[in-house]
């Protein structure tokens, strides 16, 4: 009688626990560096590096637990995390952005049927989750304002709760749905995926914001004062090594996990800069007052949000079967 293959989690798996070991060590270290370093400095220079450090580590810290429940709940219980993660990105994107109050219900109503669906469809593996917000959102949404009679800023307020979904909805989503590929001859590893994601997006987002203080060609300084091309180009130099030292948990060759990664690490770098255009455009101290707390979920989540559909994409037209 032949013996059932059984999956075994990947925090289990030997190399991936010596990885898991060997990130929290550095993490570890790294905060508690932040805070020996801030409390024995007085320039105010230092102490909002320090402070930089401190709150990108307890990002990954998040991070860690995410991926760690994501393991032990199962495929369907990341779904409802990353249901939350999500909710609360368009809370913050609500606030950020301008909406007429004759929207706001709409917004309301909008935002939580569509975010609902999209992860119900993931939740039973259904394809549709990767065309119904590209498709039939932006459909419905400049229907439902044009049914309103209110015409006033029309393309501005379709655009505006449309591009909240694609971002905060469509985006993060592709973050999960690596869970549901089937891969040939991967077997039920694809949570390795997604820690290859992560690991390689915030990894190369962090080095990027650090390399960045040692070069002076500004990208769009109006925009992001602390983004350089030489951390932008060292960022994602950094990701694509980070890829190819991780091709062992993936089912790409290193060549091809090198390539993934530098995708990743250029897509991270952007959604970034893209997220520090909009705050820009909202004015960035009127929203932190607002919010109240200066780095928010839309800043957690920012690598992942141009990263994730890429990656999720090629994986699925190289690599996958048909859903």
């Amino acid at each position: 009688m032949q013996i059932p293959e059984v999956h075994i989690p990947a925090l289990f798996d030997l190399p991936v626990s010596w990885l898991g070991l060997g990130v929290l060590g550095f993490l570890t270290v790294a905060i508690i560096a932040g805070l020996i370093f801030r409390a024995s400095s007085t320039n105010p220079k230092y102490l909002d590096a320090c402070d930089l450090v401190i709150q990108s580590v307890v990002t990954w810290w998040l991070i860690c637990a995410l991926f760690c429940l994501t393991i032990f709940a199962g495929i369907h219980t990341s779904m409802i995390i990353f249901t939350l993660i999500t909710f609360i990105a368009l809370r913050e994107y609500v606030i950020l952005i301008p909406t007429p109050r004759a929207d706001r219900r709409m917004c309301f109503w909008t935002f939580f049927l569509f975010t609902i669906l999209q992860y119900f469809l993931l939740y039973i593996k259904w394809q549709g989750f990767m065309i119904v917000i590209p498709v039939y959102a932006f459909l419905v949404i400049p229907a439902v304002i044009a049914f309103s009679g209110d015409a006033e800023d029309f393309l501005d307020r379709a655009s505006r709760i449309q591009w909240g979904l694609m971002i905060c909805v469509y985006c993060l989503s592709s973050a999960p749905a690596l869970l549901i590929l089937n891969i040939p001859g991967y077997g039920d590893n694809n949570e390795k995926l997604l820690l290859f994601l992560l690991i390689v997006a915030l990894l190369g987002d962090l080095l990027q914001d650090r390399l960045s203080k040692l070069g002076d060609h500004y990208i769009a300084k109006h925009m992001n004062k602390d983004m350089t091309w030489e951390g932008f180009m060292g960022g994602a130099a950094c990701s694509a090594v980070i890829g190819a030292a991780l091709w062992w948990m993936t089912p790409f060759s290193i060549s091809a996990a090198m390539g993934m990664a530098l995708a990743i690490g250029l897509m991270a770098i952007t959604g970034r800069l893209v997220i520090s255009a909009i705050k820009r455009d909202r004015d960035i101290a009127e929203y932190e007052e607002i919010i109240q707390v200066p780095n928010n979920m839309l800043d957690r989540v920012a690598p992942l949000m141009f990263a994730a559909p890429v990656f999720f994409h090629i994986v699925r037209f190289f690599y996958a079967t048909k859903l």
